[in-house]
């Protein structure tokens, strides 16, 4: 990671220099969808969770799916080929995708130029128009189509695994 984490105008300038059309709103602080309530009901696309994970190997994994995807953490280890997933602690979360909790977001890959962070999405999201993330803190809200996410993830050196989450479900 940078000494210094990107900030959201670091990301945009990205975004542009990359030929990336989004688009931005800003909003109350949000630690999950159902804080911002009607807030975003009016956007179009989909919400992701993101979670950041370390497994019992020491990989770490940040694992983004639709808000509303329910997942069963046993289930998800092996879905995704982890061995045995635990939260990763808000220290390693900063010191490797300069993010604080709450604002966790597949645009962090910006802060982890060495690739150390395994990414998932979840296959659901690629088929939705656009798909909205916190642009690095959760005062806003960015949406992106799913391709040129993708884009933007393989410019800072990282390559998304999509994965159909749906077999993680809950029993």
């Amino acid at each position: 990671m940078a000494a210094v984490p990107a900030t959201p105008e670091d990301l945009f300038a990205r975004l542009v220099d990359l030929g990336i059309a989004t688009t931005t709103i800003h909003h109350p602080p949000a630690f999950t969808v159902d804080d911002l309530g009607t807030e975003i009901a009016h956007l179009p696309g989909i919400f992701v969770k993101n979670l950041f994970f370390a497994d019992a190997k020491k990989k770490m994994w940040l694992v983004v799916a639709p808000s509303g995807r329910r997942m069963d953490l046993k289930k998800l280890a092996g879905v995704i080929g982890a061995a045995r997933l635990s939260f990763g602690s808000p220290e390693r979360l900063m010191r490797v995708l300069g993010v604080t909790p709450g604002s966790v977001t597949p645009f962090a890959v910006i802060n982890d130029p060495l690739a150390q962070v395994q990414l998932v999405l979840d296959a659901a999201l690629m088929t939705a128009p656009v798909i909205n993330a916190h642009p690095l803190f959760n005062t806003m809200s960015t949406s992106i189509t799913p391709a040129d996410l993708l884009r933007f993830i393989e410019a800072c050196g990282h390559r998304a695994r999509i994965v159909d989450l749906s077999a993680a479900a809950p029993a």
